[in-house]
């Protein structure tokens, strides 16, 4: 890891939890860093000129300096903190850029480092933190708390933000997991595929959460899990549809929804490619006593 440039002191700029209908951000370049979490809808970014598209559960980080734009092609809510991470004596006087705003030559002053500038540390815009559940409450603590918009608050919003930062750190530092040649690389990405089963999810998606090439990832993942990842996540989906069926009266199109499958008449040849039983047979020779 490179030694740090400058101390690390998370400073919350402002946070809110917006809740909009079909809304748009024009072009522009941060002096902070904004962390965002879909927690309904979707949200499209481009960011230095690569598309991303967020669905509910993910997060997204937007580094200083770096040309973007953000959509919510309908109803959302994304919580977001801005916030510096590192300590700069003037950071009072820095701003949330507005809208628009792609020049910020003139505010050199207050431009934060980008996270692998100042630490070494490359976080992809899609980033999944190791305990994802946790850091979203953190987030959605730490945003509660700077809104109460009193000295103690400020203070306990800094120190929330301080845990932020050392989770997202920790969760892509080359002493841990930040190298494809590590074997911890990728140990999130169960957890990942677990969170969106329900959802379409494909090997670019989850590349581009890893910030390599949907080839690359492919290969680390078929290194690290011992087949391809399309081949695991149709396990994974398996797998859940075997505990519905046990578990539940769900009905075979509400099991095959939440299982990601297009159609019951997917889901029921996949299963039984997978298991040797139709969900039906499967169901019935599985029931739970009663």
């Amino acid at each position: 890891m490179a030694e740090l440039q400058g101390s690390i002191v998370p400073y919350v700029r402002d946070a809110s939890f917006p809740v909009r209908s079909a809304w748009y951000t024009a072009p522009r370049r941060l002096l902070d860093y904004l962390l965002m979490y879909v927690q309904e809808g979707e949200m499209i970014a481009d960011v230095e000129g690569r598309g991303y598209r967020f669905r509910a559960g993910d997060f997204c980080l937007i580094q200083p300096g770096e040309l973007h734009t953000l959509e919510g092609p309908a109803h959302t809510i994304t919580p977001y903190v801005h916030l510096d991470v590192f300590y700069n004596p003037v950071r009072e006087r820095s701003f949330v850029v507005r809208s628009g705003m792609v020049d910020v030559s003139g505010f050199d002053e207050f431009m934060q480092p980008r996270l692998h500038e100042g630490t070494g540390v490359r976080v992809p815009t899609g980033f999944v933190p190791l305990s994802p559940a946790q850091f979203r409450d953190t987030l959605l603590k730490t945003i509660g708390i700077w809104q109460r918009r009193d000295f103690l608050g400020q203070l306990e919003s800094h120190y929330l933000a301080t845990g932020l930062v050392l989770s997202v750190l920790q969760s892509y530092s080359h002493d841990s997991s930040d190298s494809p040649d590590q074997p911890e690389f990728l140990n999130w990405i169960t957890s990942f595929m677990s969170l969106h089963l329900s959802e379409p999810l494909s090997v670019s998606h989850m590349a581009a959460r890893a910030g390599l090439s949907a080839s690359r990832f492919s290969q680390v993942f078929r290194n690290r899990f011992g087949r391809p990842p399309h081949q695991f996540l149709l396990h994974l989906r398996i797998q859940r549809a075997q505990d519905l069926l046990h578990h539940t009266s769900l009905t075979m199109r509400e099991i095959s929804g939440q299982c990601g499958f297009s159609d019951v008449h997917h889901f029921a040849k996949m299963f039984k490619r997978l298991s040797g039983q139709t969900p039906g047979s499967y169901r019935r020779t599985n029931q739970p006593p009663r």
